[in-house]
């Protein structure tokens, strides 16, 4: 029957235009006769397992499709015509990981369409990098401790590694490193059986806690500027788009997946825990809260060197498709051109802004908390020599020394 079908279909095309509106009426009955009886794979997420669902498309959708140029990237694992898998694939929203019923998966911020507002740009534009800066001048890297302090901070953000490993599914082919900052970090800690779905929801747990920090941070120096009645020196506005970037990063990440309610159930525990945390430590020891996110920092440019690494090796098929399309939210916050919007390309943008992270929180850990001013936005006296900024131009893995900068 479906070889009599395609006849009649390929005789119909080779018509005349006259009767090219009851050709597409014609047409569009004989593919619904055609793939009335088959059966189309969807690419299901949790498990990757597959689910069987018959497809029975309408009038308008056979028509839209044919008037739509085929596709080059789809969830859909048939063999049917491209472009009738495009119009009923309109009504799901691909996700790598998710709980929720494939009937009810939804786009977790849609925009809204306003009256009178087009769009609404980000409160901090963030500043340009390039591809090669990326590559050549971000690379996990470990500061040493150096008194009690750092090493409190250091003990922490270990424990906190091995809950939030244990948490998401993460494992090591071994237990190197060991001791933080080995050189073998990167060659020989190979995530094990991570695939694009683990990744999704080691980074989407980790980013809803990563911009609490920071803004924690950010609020008590304002509160404490305002008691004092003094200025602050420019910490503030740092530690704030340092919270701002971080939700970026998840609100990214969302764009590819949507947790399901225990995730979510996680990220609420989390998130209270850790502000109230964040807030009583650094009442008590500023200093230490900056060493702590800084080497919270170097864990977190680690962790997206290996992912990166793992999309290099061919190892994340999904996200080594050259067809696969990040999502725009990201294209217009970091400004990625034409050509570099992969997977791999935003992993080393988000590679960069934790590495950026890293310094500013080392550097701050290093400074009066009282009074010296903020290097990353100061202007010096002498314009030769390299200074601290919002770059990674010249950025410092292990942070700035007080002697250098104040």
């Amino acid at each position: 029957m479906t070889y009599g079908l395609r006849s009649i279909h390929q005789a119909l095309c080779r018509l005349t235009d006259r009767h090219k509106n009851l050709l597409n009426y014609t047409k569009s009955i004989l593919l619904i006769l055609q793939y009335h009886s088959f059966t189309v794979f969807f690419s299901m997420y949790p498990a990757g397992s597959l689910r069987l669902l018959k497809i029975r498309p309408s009038v308008t959708q056979i028509n839209q499709a044919l008037a739509r140029p085929p596709i080059t990237h789809t969830v859909f694992r048939t063999n049917l015509n491209s472009n009738l898998a495009r119009a009923v694939n309109r009504s799901y929203i691909n996700r790598q990981f998710s709980s929720t019923p494939q009937s009810w998966l939804r786009d977790c911020f849609p925009q809204a369409d306003h009256e009178h507002i087009k769009k609404t740009e980000a409160a901090w534009p963030h500043p340009q990098y390039s591809i090669q800066q990326m590559q050549t001048n971000i690379a996990y890297a470990h500061r040493k401790p150096e008194d009690f302090s750092d090493r409190i901070a250091l003990f922490l953000v270990r424990f906190l590694r091995f809950c939030t490993d244990f948490a998401t599914g993460y494992k090591h082919d071994s237990t190197v490193p060991t001791v933080a900052g080995e050189s073998s970090a990167v060659s020989e800690a190979k995530p094990y059986r991570m695939s694009e779905r683990k990744w999704l929801i080691r980074m989407v747990f980790l980013e809803s806690v990563a911009g609490v920090p920071g803004m924690v941070a950010g609020m008590l120096r304002h509160l404490h500027s305002l008691r004092r009645l003094k200025r602050d020196n420019g910490w503030i506005e740092t530690l704030l788009e340092e919270a701002y970037n971080e939700r970026m990063h998840l609100l990214t990440f969302l764009k590819m997946a949507e947790p399901g309610w225990f995730m979510k159930m996680m990220i609420i525990g989390a998130q209270g825990v850790f502000f109230n945390s964040m807030f009583l430590s650094y009442l008590i020891s500023p200093r230490t809260c900056h060493r702590f996110v800084a080497y919270l920092e170097e864990e977190a440019v680690l962790t997206y060197t290996l992912a990166i690494h793992d999309i290099e090796t061919g190892k994340l098929p999904d996200w080594s498709n050259p067809a696969f399309r990040i999502p725009d939210i990201a294209v217009n916050y970091w400004k990625i051109p034409e050509g570099s919007r992969t997977m791999r390309d935003l992993l080393l943008y988000i590679r960069a802004d934790e590495a950026k992270h890293r310094e500013v929180n080392h550097t701050l850990g290093n400074l009066d908390q009282n009074e010296d001013p903020n290097p990353f936005v100061s202007t010096y006296k002498n314009s030769v020599l390299p200074h601290p900024g919002k770059s990674i131009e010249h950025i410092r893995p292990t942070g700035w020394e007080r002697n250098e900068v104040i």
